[in-house]
């Protein structure tokens, strides 16, 4: 840069500020107190912002920092052995895990990623599949005896049947036939909850029937204390899908426990199915 391009830089940036960085004569150019105050200033301002970007740096290429995630209860037991793996292979990693059942803003609230049963409803975020899985319709060997047993899809619509909040698609039940045509029934209950576990309670209890998740029914069906219906009709194929707010630029800690879930998920899959 030029003598006479650094002198109306500074021009400019004194009548910006209004004060006199410089005094100038025809032999000498020295600094003003405020000159010399601004530019110490500046050079401490400018050294902060090159430490942050080297530490930024940093904090993409090596694991490190805490990571938030959001979850749902009903796949606690899954994600348990996975935190505790990500944590012995990462011990600079710190984790801060909530669970709950309500849809969070992934920006707002400041999570990094979430894990969930069902499709989130904001499309802008990234969605990757973790496992595929469905749901299991049953009640307890107790309903039953004072019920008929349905047999075909309509005959939902003259049961109590308990509902999740947050099934996609409301009161309306989707099943696949064995040829894999999909039908549908409307149906009504007088509970609804965002609880699994509530419904699997009142489900035991005899209190309705449940199109529950697989993995939170599995053991009292194994166990005698649910019965499963209608077996010549699967629900509709959901995804536990890990869900993350952009693609580009993904953090470290966020990258390395995506790469730990698809891998133990995978894993999962035979018993999903």
């Amino acid at each position: 840069m030029s003598v006479t391009m650094v002198g109306n830089h500074v021009q400019s940036l004194e009548d910006r500020l209004g004060v006199r960085l410089l005094n100038r004569t025809t032999r000498k150019v020295s600094l003003t107190e405020t000159g010399k105050y601004y530019y110490e200033r500046s050079v401490q301002i400018l050294g902060d912002l090159e430490e942050a970007d080297r530490t930024a740096g940093a904090l993409n290429t090596t694991p490190r920092g805490t990571l938030r995630v959001y979850t749902s209860s009903a796949i606690v037991r899954f994600l348990n052995p996975i935190v505790t793996e990500f944590l012995e292979s990462y011990p600079t990693i710190s984790l801060d895990i909530n669970i709950g059942e309500r849809m969070v803003d992934m920006i707002e609230d400041g999570y990094d990623l979430a894990i969930r049963t069902t499709p989130p409803p904001d499309s802008s975020l990234v969605v990757r599949k973790l496992t595929p899985w469905r749901h299991v319709l049953c009640c307890s060997p107790g309903y039953l005896e004072n019920h008929p047993m349905p047999e075909e899809p309509e005959d939902l619509a003259v049961h109590n049947c308990l509902r999740y909040a947050y099934y996609p698609f409301g009161d309306e039940w989707r099943f696949e036939d064995a040829a894999g045509s999909e039908q549908s029934v409307k149906i009504a209950g007088n509970v609804i909850s965002n609880s699994a576990e509530t419904l699997r309670y009142l489900t035991e209890a005899g209190k309705g029937i449940f199109l529950a998740p697989s993995f939170v029914i599995f053991e009292d069906i194994a166990e005698g204390r649910m019965v499963r219906i209608m077996p010549k009709f699967s629900p509709v194929e959901f995804t536990i899908n890990a869900i993350y707010p952009n693609r580009s630029h993904l953090p470290t800690k966020v990258r390395l426990f995506l790469d730990l879930l698809a891998e133990r998920f995978a894993e999962h899959r035979k018993w999903m199915a």
